[in-house]
Order: structure tokens, then sequence, then C-alpha cells
């Protein structure tokens, strides 16, 4: 019995073989070979279930296209296993195919089974029809047939390998084409193995009365078209997904490439783009501008003191009532931890810009909630106007940030215009920050002594180190502008370990000259004192000296102990533990109380040089206080030095009290270290018969030093020095 085959299904075959051919290519580029291990599965799954169907579509299609002069049929059973031969080869070529490499091993052994696996597809379903007698087929046919599959299998393999990495050039048209050349290699294989069946004369259908031929064809063909369309379709609009995903993501990127992510205001990429901008269209309309650099006034001391979560709630609030005081008369852009910059666009004239400057103050000066802490901020701000101070945008936010520094310098909570003059004390500010850490190297860093006095008996008690600076260029260069440098620049910390390690140089030369045992005090800077192996930083430089720890006192001032009095205790106790003694600087001037002077257990309070200046000016209340201060000390088990005692009526009013050491100008002003030595020597033993407060208690070996004017304060405050006479 023979048959013929139909035309339109034969081609519809060819076109389910190859729409099921680029569905696999498709599904091959959408399966990442690097994806966890679920969502790869789950990708498989799908696509072998669209890519069996295909293939198993094309198979009965093509089989369905044999027109024979008989009804025809097919068994449930024996289809549906066609179907799953047909999905466990296609999971076989895409679980292939998405893997990270294809090797010549791996491609001939997942295309045999792939081709026999469609061949068995085939064959099960020829054998769905139940021919009585049965088909007979022609082996070497068969056998050509099964070649023809693997060969096919192996060929799609290796398009769909090739083409999953393919670039985007024509990426469509490569894989239609290869999804052509793929489905007629598989239309080819099916109509050879067609080729091979012959079917007895008289042969009957055992299965007419299953799955009808008529209602199998139409739907294979509605649901592998369904299937495969629904495939193609989701595949686009998975990319499309993927295509809005990641342009979403590219402006949420650019986003955050150009805006603050605290404060979602613009950073300094997106100001500078905005000042440039701003200075094309003022170069144009001949309208000058201005830029205003803010930088919020004790931010750091909130932030350690209450922690990072206030501290950005701060800023996050600050950024919104800046937005808010400047509304439409400009940009406002955060640049740095707490510093912000606004640009006033247009300002017609300078005034506008100290107009803004004052709103924006007042508006940070009015208490806010930050994390549920109620704060009061200030800021410190400074203005540069285009042209006049500027025509880029790094020299208009340079100059709006000198001058800011200005506001800083002259009390803080204020607006500064910036000024040429401010530029070149910056020049000089840059200078001395450069050659700082030379000075150690040429010499010209040393110290100075102060020396310090038992009040009733005049005995020479020690002397308090303070550094200087002779510079090349400027000379002698006042002890707070250079230590203000070193602080910003975070040299302060490094310049604060050579202090002590010269301090023992001197000191184990005058015990090498046999002079009596001196004591000498240092101050510690703000910025040592939050160093946190302080301490031991500086107990192995005393070690290494072979020095002992009793021979230092360190000072620091009353403001930063109270800064945080629980660390300051800490370590107070870790420098009485290791011997060394710790006094309070500058006592009166900042908000010390009772019990956290218990606490802290120091050896000496060092009494600010203003109470000493009020006995001069105020003696009754001057007087008291001062006495209340030494009463209190005492009961502490804690020693009293007068700072600044200038005077010989400061000086008796002083004893008069109980005051227990004096230091200050009256008695000696601050020496070399080998002048020092010669007072050590001149006081040995270190008694004198009285003092002479109408003339200097001791005969200096230096009186130059003396005509210097040299600071009184320690080498680690930032008070403004006293011209000394």
């Amino acid at each position: 019995m023979s048959g013929s085959y139909h035309p339109l299904f034969v081609l519809l075959s060819v076109m389910v073989a190859t729409l099921a051919a680029y569905t696999a290519l498709e599904l091959a580029a959408r399966i990442p070979s690097d994806a966890e291990r679920g969502r790869r599965q789950r990708w498989l799954a799908g696509g072998c279930v669209a890519l069996g169907i295909g293939i198993w579509s094309m198979h009965f299609i093509g089989m369905m296209a044999l027109s024979l002069p008989i009804a025809i049929g097919f068994d449930a059973l024996l289809t549906a296993l066609s179907v799953l031969l047909a999905s466990a080869s296609a999971y076989l070529a895409l679980a292939t195919v998405t893997r990270g490499s294809l090797t010549p091993k791996r491609l001939v052994l997942a295309g045999t089974l792939m081709g026999l696996g469609i061949a068995s597809m085939h064959y099960c379903g020829m054998a769905a029809m139940k021919m009585a007698p049965g088909i007979q087929y022609s082996m070497p046919i068969v056998a050509l047939s099964v070649l023809l599959a693997i060969a096919a299998s192996m060929a799609a393999l290796l398009i769909a390998f090739r083409l999953r990495n393919a670039g985007d050039d024509y990426v469509v048209v490569k894989r239609f084409a290869g999804a052509l050349v793929m489905g007629l290699a598989i239309a080819g294989m099916h109509y050879t193995g067609m080729a091979a069946a012959s079917f007895a004369p008289g042969a009957v259908c055992l299965t007419v009365n299953a799955i009808g031929a008529d209602w199998l064809a139409a739907l294979v063909s509605v649901a592998s078209f369904l299937v495969l369309a629904g495939t193609l379709f989701f595949l686009g609009w998975h990319n499309s997904a993927l295509v809005s995903s990641l342009r979403e993501a590219r402006g949420r990127l650019d986003h955050l490439g150009t805006h603050d992510a605290l404060t979602n205001l613009p950073n300094r990429v997106s100001l500078l783009r905005h000042i440039e901008t701003t200075i094309t269209e003022a170069s144009r309309t001949n309208a000058p501008f201005a830029v205003l650099f803010l930088d919020l006034d004790g931010f750091k001391g909130i932030n350690d003191a209450l922690g990072h979560a206030v501290g950005d709630s701060l800023l996050q609030d600050c950024a919104t009532r800046l937005v808010d005081a400047t509304g439409t008369d400009g940009l406002v852009a955060r640049v740095g931890g707490d510093e912000f910059v606004v640009v006033l666009g247009a300002i017609g004239e300078e005034g506008k810009a100290a107009d803004v400057a004052s709103r924006l103050l007042r508006t940070l000066c009015k208490e806010g909630l930050a994390n549920n802490a109620r704060l009061r901020t200030a800021a410190s701000l400074g203005i540069a106007f285009y042209p006049k101070d500027g025509t880029t945008a790094d020299e208009l936010l340079q100059n709006a940030d000198i001058a800011m520094y200005a506001a800083k310098s002259a009390g803080r909570n204020a607006y500064r215009v910036f000024t040429p003059e401010m530029s070149l004390k910056a020049d000089r500010a840059m200078v001395l920050q450069r050659d700082l850490p030379h000075g150690v190297d040429d010499g010209s860093l040393y110290l100075a002594f102060q020396p310090k006095f038992k009040t009733q008996n005049r005995n020479l008690t020690g002397a308090e180190a303070l550094i200087r600076w002779r510079h090349p260029l400027y000379g002698e260069v006042p002890t707070p502008e250079f230590i203000g440098v070193a602080e910003r620049s975070g040299q302060i910390v490094q310049i604060g370990e050579w202090v002590v390690a010269e301090v023992c140089r001197w000191i184990r030369r005058w015990d090498d000259a046999r002079l009596p045992a001196t004591q000498i005090a240092i101050n510690l800077s703000a910025v040592q004192f939050a160093v946190t192996d302080l301490v031991e930083r500086i107990d192995a430089i005393v070690t290494a000296a072979a020095v002992s720890p009793s021979r230092f006192m360190f000072e620091v001032t009353e403001s930063v102990a109270m800064h945080d009095a629980d660390k300051t205790a800490q370590i107070v106790a870790q420098f009485r533990e290791r011997g060394y003694d710790m006094a309070i600087d500058g006592f009166g001037t900042g908000y010390s109380s009772l019990a956290h002077l218990q606490r802290f257990r120091v050896k000496q309070l060092k009494i600010d040089r203003f109470f000493t200046g009020e006995l001069d000016v105020h003696e009754v209340e001057g007087r008291a206080l001062l006495q209340a201060i030494v009463t209190l000390s005492h009961a502490l088990q804690m020693d009293v030095v007068a700072e600044g005692v200038e005077t010989p009526t400061q000086l008796r009013k002083i004893q008069d009290v109980g005051c227990d050491e004096v230091q200050g100008f009256l008695l000696a002003t601050p020496l070399a270290g080998a002048d020092f030595e010669a007072v050590m020597r001149e006081c040995s033993p270190l008694s004198r018969s009285s003092f002479l407060p109408s003339s200097a208690a001791i005969s200096l070996p230096s009186p130059a030093l003396r005509e210097r004017g040299e600071s009184c304060r320690g080498y680690l405050t930032n008070s403004e020095s006293r011209a000394c006479e």
C-alpha cells in the first residue's frame, strides 16, 4: 500500500521545525551558564516542554502529511510517550548548549543521545498508528535516518552554542538562518525515516477510534503554534522587562552618580556641571552669580558623642532646611561630610547673596529633631562671586571655601565674603602644611620650656614644654597658627609623638649632667586625645628612651576632657597605671562638674589665665573665686597651678589663697632647652630665700627670650598668642 504527501502539510512541518529550532536558539541565549541551580532548572524545564512539543509537532504534522487510502488514528499512550521522548531530547539539547563550554567529546555524546532520542520519538509516533499487519522498515534507510538524526542534533547543538554567545550585530538574522538549517535537517531526518516505512496491501489501522488524524492534526497545529509562539512571546516580554529593568537601574546609577545618597542633594559632580553651565550663561548675559560654601560647626562632636545615626539624621534635616530656605533662588548641593554649597544664579547685586547667607544661618540655628534628639546647629559660610572672585568652578569653590574658614576663625556661626587677603592667608597655610613635615628633620621645629615654681617656697618644680617653629621663609610662626594647620591636615599626632621623644632626649641630657630630676608637662590636643592607642604610643616612646614615666605630666584642656567624660576617665586611669601624672589645663573655661573632677583623679588643676587676670580687675570677686577653686581642688587632693602670672599683685594674692604652683611671665618666659638647663643649674639646690616680685624671680640666662614675646600657652592649644613684655 502506497501513499502520497500533501505539500501544504510538508511545508507546515518544515515551518514548525524551523520555529522550534528558532525557539531553541532563543532559549539557549536566555539561560545563563552561571545561574543558580533552581533558576537554571526552571528555565530548562520550561524550555524543554516548549522545544519538545515543537519537535514532536513537526513529526506528527509530517506523518499526517502522508495521505493513505485508509483511515488512521493514534494510540494515546504511545503518542504521550513520543512527547516525553521529544521533551527529553530537548532538555538534553538545552542543558548541553547552556553550559560554560562545548568540548568535542561532549558534542559527540550529547548529539548521539539527542539523535537517538529524536529517532526514538519518531518511530514511537509511527508505532502509535498500530497498523495490522505492522509497518515494515528498510533497515538501511532506518540506519540512515538515525545517522541523520544524530548529525542533525550535533549540527543543532553546535549552531545553538555558537549563536548563543553571538554579538548584537544581526543576531536575529543569524539565529533565523541557523534555525532554518536546523529545521531542514530535522525535517530531512523525519522524511528519511518515513521513506524507510512500507505499509502492506490491505493493512488497517487498529487505532482509528482512538485519536483521529483530523482531530490530532488540528490539535497539533494549534498547540504547536500556541506553545512556540507563546514561548517566543514570553521571551520577548522577558527581554523587554530586562531592558526596562536595566534602563531603570541605569537611571538609578546615573542619579546616584550625580546625587548624594544620604540627602538626595546634587553631589560634587552635579554641582561642577551646574556651575559650569551657570558660568556659560553668566558670561553671555554679563550677570554675576554667587557660590556659598557652608560647613556645619561642631558636627564632628555631635557625630562622635551621639552616634552616626543622629549625625546622618542631622545632615538630612539640615539639607531639607537649606533647600527650603534657598527656594527657587539657587541650587543646594552636598560636597562632603558636613559641607554644603549653594549656587545663587542671577543675584543682581552682592547684597542679595549676603541676605540669603543670613537667612541660611538663621534657618540652621533653629532647634531641630534628629533621630529623636533635639539639637541646635550652627554653621560657618563663605561667599565668592563670579567673575570677581573666580572664572571657573574650581576657583569659585576654592575661594568660597577660603572665606568659610575665615568665618570659622572669626568665631563661627557667621559668613564672610572672599577677599584677596584671605587667599594670601590660605596660600601661607598651604606652605606651612607642606613644610611642616620637614620641620623635624631640618631643626626648625624646637621646644621651649616655661618654668613652674612652688608658690610658697619658691622652688623650681618643673616646666611646660611648648613647641616652636622657626620657618625658613616666615620666621617664627605663631604656635596656634601652625598647630591649627597640623590639626586640619592630620599631622598633629606625629608632631605630638615627636614632642614626647624630644622631651625624652632633653631629660636624658639633663640626667647625664646630674641635674635635679624635673617633671615636664606636655599638652595633648583634642585630635591626639581621640587616638585609640594614645597611651600605648606614648608609653612605647618613653620606654624606648629609658626615661621614667614620673618625669612626665600630660595636660588636657577642660573642654577636651569634658567632651567625653567616660573616655577621659579611662585614659587618665591608663596613664596613672603606667606611672604618668595628668593635669586639667585651662580650668574654669569649660563645664566641669564636681562628679567628673572626682572621677578623673588628675594630679593638678591649672587655673586659666582669665581668673589670674581678674585679680587685678575685680579684686574681691576674683580672689573669692580663686579661693573657692583652690579649696575644692585640695578637697579632691589635687594641686592647683595658676597660669599667666604677670604682676606682683597677682602673685601676692595667689600666695594668699594657698595656690600650690605658679607659672607666668613675671617669673620666667619660655626658654630654649639649653637656657632652661642653665636655670636648673642656677637653682640647684632647688630653693631660694625669697621672691623678688618687682623683678624676675630667677636670674634668666637668656634675657633676650623675655623680649621675644613667647606665647604662654601650651603647644597644642588653639587660643590666641599673648604678646609678652
